[in-house]
């Protein structure tokens, strides 16, 4: 059985680090404060970041495995942009003062019937920051650093395989016939497999 002490290790660390870093994230945004509209919103982004950092560190050494950080567009549009609108607009509707649209958002939320949810939940502010950071980075993903530039495969009658890697034995005995002036019959017999299993049936 594989072992992956060394790379669990260094994973645990990595994380620690990350969790060590959002930490401190956390304790600046609490020495900075909500008083103002100002504080508010600085403290916010700080703790925003801090989620964000949390869920990047996984990906930290993703390109030695082979693995490019990629943005899921569907991802994004699925989970992270409706969690954008609820926590801009309870941000927003419960931020300190007379802050940008706060009385706008305060009364759309009293005519729809959801102010008592929002300020019940906005007192959670620190909360909602974090989850919108750690949403954004749980957009990334991993993917094979070739994965965009993987040639199409098609696809024969029974299923099996036929593209540009099926050929390349076909191309590489043809090469050898045209040298020595003749077809050898090892290249004539993948030629006609070749043509069994990428041949359409006709009507």
């Amino acid at each position: 059985m594989r072992r992956y002490g060394l790379y669990d290790a260094s994973r645990g660390l990595t994380l620690a680090l990350a969790a060590a870093l959002a930490g401190l994230g956390l304790w600046g945004a609490s020495q900075v404060g909500i008083q103002t509209t100002g504080r508010f919103w600085l403290s916010m982004a700080i703790v925003g970041a801090a989620g964000l950092l949390i869920a990047l560190a996984n990906h930290v050494g993703t390109w030695t495995k082979g693995l490019r950080l990629r943005l899921s567009p569907t991802t994004f549009a699925l989970a992270f942009l409706p969690l954008l609108v609820c926590v801009g607009w309870i941000l927003i509707a419960t931020q300190p003062g007379q802050g940008w649209e706060e009385g706008r958002l305060t009364s759309w939320s009293n005519s729809i019937g959801i102010l008592g949810i929002v300020h019940s939940i906005g007192l959670w502010h620190g909360v909602l920051a974090f989850a919108f950071g750690l949403m954004l980075g749980l957009s990334f993903d991993g993917v094979p650093a070739a994965a965009s530039e993987a040639e199409p495969e098609y696809f024969g009658r029974e299923g099996t395989t036929a593209g540009p890697a099926a050929d390349e034995p076909v191309t590489a005995e043809r090469r050898y016939a045209d040298k020595r002036g003749s077809v050898t019959p090892s290249a004539t017999a993948n030629e006609e497999t070749l043509r069994t299993r990428t041949r359409v049936p006709t009507r």
